[in-house]
């Protein structure tokens, strides 16, 4: 009887030290959990390339693939993720222009320019442009007064004089169109599939490739590199502002930086706006 009390004593014992030694790591390990909500390319393709990076510096990456501009800022805001990556500067400006102060996002890592482009629709360049053609534009404010302007700059329309980036033009404040077109105001994600329905598509870089569309590439028309635009719709990474300085973002922006990334950016057709750090 001795012997089983003393059998049962020492897998107590055993137990309670196995857990004392796992039971840390594991609390540890989810401590260090940095969750993320990023669309698809670049932006999933990134944090999926610096995964294994981030677990050599213990982290561990939970990663939610979207593919609209709807939940990201508010499931960030809400503490349900801890960063997201899909936006632009001026789109979390105006969000956070919409939103309270205790909701309200910070960006902490600038990586790339996605340029907007023009691309066809049933029409294969601009030269077969006809009166009452449709151009498909994105409905959101920013995206939408970004869209006209190219659309300007292409010579298609005219904006009120004055017209910037700050602005948000719709097509009610087009004030020449020369080719009386029709513009087709959607949701940015759903405008890769409309292309069958207008003659010409005006889509956001990211969507673009969605459908292997190269802003440069394939576009008939897009923004350049040294443009406004480039200057000002930088793609970031956001997260609540009490977390700007936390180490997790430090490591984050770390692994973020390098040539592999820089290289993936470029092969996904974009611009970095960054210089790696292991090419300094």
């Amino acid at each position: 009887m001795k012997k089983k009390t003393y059998l049962i004593i020492a897998i107590v014992v055993v137990l309670a030290i196995v857990a004392a030694i796992v039971v840390p790591k594991l609390i540890k390990k989810d401590e260090k959990k940095i969750s993320v909500i990023a669309t698809t390319n670049p932006h999933a393709e990134v944090m999926e390339l610096v995964r294994d990076d981030l677990e050599k510096l213990g982290y561990t990456l939970d990663l939610q693939v979207v593919s609209d501009y709807v939940v990201e800022n508010p499931a960030t805001s809400a503490g349900d993720v801890m960063a997201n990556f899909f936006q632009h500067v001026p789109y979390l400006d105006g969000y956070n222009a919409s939103v309270e102060e205790k909701d309200q996002l910070k960006a902490v890592i600038f990586t790339h320019f996605e340029p907007m482009a023009i691309y066809a629709g049933t029409k294969a360049n601009l030269a077969d442009i006809a009166s009452g053609d449709k151009i498909a534009v994105p409905n959101d404010p920013v995206n939408e007064n970004r869209a006209l302007m190219l659309l300007e700059d292409a010579g298609l329309i005219k904006l009120p004089e004055g017209t910037n980036l700050a602005s948000t033009c719709t097509a009610l404040d087009i004030v020449e169109n020369p080719h009386n077109l029709e513009i087709v105001e959607l949701n940015a994600e759903l405008i890769p599939g409309a292309r069958e329905d207008v003659a010409y598509a005006v889509i956001n870089g990211n969507n673009a490739t969605l459908v292997n569309l190269i802003p440069y590439q394939h576009g008939l028309y897009a923004e350049q590199a040294d443009s406004e635009a480039a200057k000002a719709y930088v793609n970031i990474v956001v997260v609540r502002p009490e977390n700007a300085e936390a180490q997790w973002v430090k490591d984050l922006e770390k692994v973020m930086y390098t040539q592999e990334v820089y290289d993936l950016i470029v092969k996904a057709g974009f611009a970095p706006t960054f210089t790696p750090a292991d090419a300094k």
